[in-house]
């Protein structure tokens, strides 16, 4: 059993990634050298992306009702919605999305993504969206008790993270307002897993009360540590390394090292303290954004990317004020009133902030440099009517990961155009499918990741994505 000040010293370490241990061992593929410094392969000079910023619609957003409009179709699929012009000749979307409209000229709307998973389930969608893998049988025999295991496949964030750079002492890969979903159900694909836990996100809380308040873990004091403790670097590590010995199966000293060095950077930089500090945003450019967590998220990851971070997550936080309305957790799960929960709460308030994000990026000279990507571990289903809500009175549309469609922006992205096509119904990919393992590709193809060869454990080498290939006709 741990000592009060001996678990306070842990929770500090932890915060900065320890906590994820179990979740991976380290791979020994980048090892440090000698100096100290990481051997990582650096990004080639063609790369366009400097950073990515991954928004990722938590619940399962409905491409027909947003992006992949039927208005052909009869009308127990097309449902109430109006697709409008947008500022890009030939491409429509919904009518309640009219900012993003006028910022359609930047995006590329890819139609055919074909997720296809065993379970047609949130815990297999976040998988296979989060790694380009296709999720094992464990996700059918287990559900959605099937845990994060530690030779899982990597998160894309975890594999740009580990190929990139660090500029500012920051993490290479931040995740917020919150991790999916609430324990025991953590969404598997979200963290490094085989590739080493020191690539693990570092997560930033978020909300929904003070949405321009985010508590970063590494940044406040635990206990009885005192900024003189922070001062005497020596008594800190001392306090660390003996919450340590309590753990035996810990990965090995140089990866715990590593993560008293991220810990102590962190809390020691006021560059790093100074950026996520919302409240010295000018209210103007905050109430362009809207007044939602999700928002403030998407707000502070355009500060983060003016730090240079190469990945950003940013996972749609839930309102579970509106959950009874659409019979899910109050996000993008509408298995019920589907199209009361879209018009009302979920398009208006993700419209404003994307839209504001990308006009703030252009205006900001960063949108070149950076790739936007907004996707969501399924489509859903093209039939109106979820027989666990009422079936067609209940006006829900259910699980659906056979099509859904990814928006991508920035980093070398030609806007303005459309990518693939599904069926007339929207049910299925029809021209140019593609995969999550494509959109994975193409992220590492956008920030220059090209060398995806990695060593497990005992030294054998082994290839971090085999399947898929870039969408080359997406860049100009």
């Amino acid at each position: 059993m741990l000592k009060a000040h001996q678990r306070r010293a842990f929770l500090l370490a932890s915060a900065s990634g320890f906590a994820g241990l179990n979740f991976g061992q380290p791979s020994l593929g980048w090892a440090s050298d000698s100096s100290g410094k990481d051997s990582l392969q650096t990004q080639p000079k063609t790369a366009r992306a400097k950073s990515v910023i991954l928004f990722f619609l938590c619940g399962g957003a409905s491409h027909i009702d947003m992006w992949d409009m039927k208005p052909n179709a009869p009308q127990e699929y097309r449902g109430p919605f109006n697709p409008i012009s947008t500022s890009a000749v030939g491409v429509q979307c919904c009518e309640h999305l009219p900012l993003l409209a006028q910022q359609a000229h930047h995006l590329a709307v890819i139609r055919s993504v074909g997720s296809t998973v065993n379970t047609n389930d949130h815990h297999a969608g976040y998988y296979y969206n989060l790694t380009g893998h296709v999720p094992d049988t464990t996700f059918k025999t287990l559900g959605n008790d099937r845990r994060p295991y530690s030779d899982d496949w990597p998160f894309i964030g975890s594999v740009v993270g580990s190929r990139m750079k660090n500029h500012q002492g920051l993490p290479n890969a931040i995740s917020l307002p919150h991790k999916p979903s609430r324990l025991p159900y953590t969404r598997p694909g979200q963290f490094a897993a085989r590739l080493g836990v020191e690539f693990d996100p570092l997560y930033v809380q978020g909300n929904l009360e003070n949405p321009i308040k985010f508590q970063v873990p590494s940044l406040v004091l635990a206990g009885d540590v005192t900024p003189d403790h922070l001062l005497s670097r020596k008594e800190l590590l001392s306090r660390l390394d003996v919450a340590r010995r309590e753990f035996e199966h810990s990965p090995t000293e140089r990866i715990w090292k590593q993560h008293q060095q991220r810990t102590l950077n962190l809390l020691l930089s006021s560059s790093t303290t100074k950026v996520f500090d919302l409240e010295s945003e000018s209210e103007n450019t905050r109430a362009k954004y809207g007044t939602s967590v999700n928002a403030m998220s998407l707000l502070l990851a355009r500060r983060l990317v003016e730090q240079e971070t190469p990945f950003v997550t940013v996972f749609w936080k839930e309102n579970e004020a509106i959950k009874s309305q659409c019979k899910s957790a109050g996000g993008w799960d509408t298995h019920g009133n589907n199209f009361g929960c879209l018009k009302d709460h979920l398009l208006p308030e993700f419209d404003r902030a994307f839209s504001a994000l990308i006009q703030d990026l252009e205006e900001r000279d960063l949108l070149d440099q950076t790739l936007l990507v907004v996707n969501s571990e399924m489509g859903r289903a093209p039939k109106i009517g979820d027989p666990r809500s009422g079936g067609v009175s209940g006006a829900g549309r259910d699980h659906w990961t056979h099509c859904q469609s990814v928006i991508m922006a920035g980093g070398g992205i030609a806007g303005g155009q459309t990518y693939g096509t599904s069926d007339r119904l929207a049910q299925y990919p029809d021209q140019h499918p593609v995969t999550p393992a494509d959109i994975a590709k193409t992220v590492y193809h956008a920030t220059g990741v090209s060398d995806l060869q990695a060593e497990d454990t005992q030294g054998r080498p082994y290839n971090l994505l085999e399947a898929g290939k870039p969408i080359n006709e997406l860049f100009s």
